[in-house]
């Protein structure tokens, strides 16, 4: 049997398209390596979001072809949303590359492969049919599984490259969804997040997302139901009710705010504004109380001005999130906003940055503090990181828990009392 080698770039999508890769390639005779070294086949699989991230990959093919120098029959190659975006310029730039597939082209990766020496291999067609809803992931064990449930995104915000990258919004079918949810109950998976750029806009048929998460949480052996990451207009009244009436689904949000002006937000061609995002937050406290939210947001849009880097901060004192992702903007080719003019400094860019994220660390400590005394439910993932003979695991709310072995396993909910609190981790002990 061939040897495969894979290593992910990128958000949790990717590390979905990666188990996908294992398992597709896996059913065509290659088994899976934890070292380059001895691998026949290479693959990285990439990101497109941020321009660091390509860079990060073209620096690490770099230094993997010196496998290629030892053994010429190694097969180096790009997989994913890095391999559509640069597919011009890719091979001009690393001319040893031997093959290069896009996000809806791994079916053909067992023949590209098949197909050995000679010219190097490209497939970046995109494909509005193609969902994967057939082929198996292979999957480590652990308590928590992604599952991809739609693929690609009709958005278009300004500055994202993702529709180019990963083509039109399709869904997979709900059946073979629930199929994969209750297979992964039956391997021991407590846990399944559901996976999509713009996840809340599932549908199939008459299953919309919120009838997709109440057949879900009928199915036995599964705990815990998530997904990641909605967007704000697509968050229904069906999706809401859903979460507020099945058990299984957390009380926990990851809703992407991006900027809190209106005209910011108008630019970025968002589709909702500061007070309609605003009402959602006060829709979904009404219907989960509890529920954590986290957010992303961009600071440096092309057009931000103080005024706009400030109504951004007056949001996030509003909404008071539990935690974010936030970044400097980062002009991608292919986006309606890379042809307009940077109008912010990188050192202010920087500043804004250091602000917001001074002020989240400031409400994260404080919402987590306010938590002390508090019992609640942890699905514990294993051995925590910092704390020897401690276990971890995350709360409903997702917040990171750990708290001293008391005979716990992976997979099960064990009750702990948070006894202290940092911006990132509850500390617990026994209920």
């Amino acid at each position: 049997m061939r040897s495969v080698y894979i290593e992910t770039y990128g958000c949790q999508m990717n590390l979905a398209d990666t188990e996908l890769l294992f398992g597709h390639l896996g059913s065509h005779g290659y088994r899976r390596t934890d070292d380059p070294a001895g691998a026949d086949v290479i693959l990285l699989n990439t990101c497109a979001i941020r321009e660091r991230a390509e860079e990060r990959v073209v620096g690490r093919l770099g230094d993997l072809v010196r496998y290629k120098a030892h053994r010429p029959e190694v097969q180096l190659g790009v997989t994913g949303c890095m391999a559509q975006h640069l597919r011009d310029t890719l091979m001009t730039r690393l001319p040893f590359v031997d093959f290069i597939v896009g996000p809806d082209a791994y079916r053909r990766l067992p023949e590209l492969l098949g197909n050995g020496a000679g010219d190097p291999q490209v497939d970046v067609r995109l494909d509005r049919d193609e969902t994967y809803a057939d082929l198996v992931p292979q999957r480590e064990r652990g308590v928590r599984a992604w599952l991809t449930i739609m693929r690609g995104c009709d958005k278009f915000c300004t500055f994202c490259v993702v529709p180019y990258v990963r083509g039109r919004e399709r869904s997979l079918p709900a059946a073979a969804i629930l199929a994969q949810v209750r297979q992964l109950a039956a391997d021991g998976f407590r846990e399944v997040v559901y996976l999509g750029q713009t996840v809340n806009a599932y549908r199939d048929g008459d299953v919309d997302f919120g009838a997709l998460l109440r057949q879900t949480n009928a199915i036995g052996g599964i705990e815990r139901i998530r997904f990641t990451s909605p967007h704000p207009s697509d968050m229904t009244a069906s999706v809401i009710a859903a979460m507020a009436s099945c058990e299984k689904v957390c009380p926990q949000l990851h809703l992407p705010l991006q900027s809190g002006s209106d005209r910011v937000l108008a630019r970025m061609e968002r589709g909702y504004t500061a007070a309609a995002y605003l009402d959602l937050v006060e829709r979904l406290r009404r219907a989960i109380p509890g529920i954590a939210l986290t957010t992303d947001i961009i600071v440096g849009f092309p057009g931000e001005d103080e005024a706009d880097f400030l109504a951004t901060c007056v949001l996030m004192r509003s909404v008071r999130y539990d935690s974010a992702f936030m970044f400097k903007y980062s002009a991608r080719s292919g986006t309606k906003a890379f042809k307009w003019p940077e109008t912010v400094s990188e050192e202010e860019k920087s500043r804004r940055l250091q602000a917001i994220i001074a002020l989240q660390e400031e409400q994260s400590v404080a919402i987590n503090h306010a938590l002390i005394g508090a019992t609640t439910e942890v699905l514990v993932e294993g051995p925590a990181r910092r704390h020897e003979g401690w276990l971890a695991g995350k709360t409903p709310q997702f917040k990171t828990a750990v708290f001293p072995a008391n005979g716990a396993s992976p997979g099960e909910l064990a009750s702990v009392r948070i006894t202290e609190a940092t911006a990132h981790t509850l500390v617990c002990a026994a209920a």
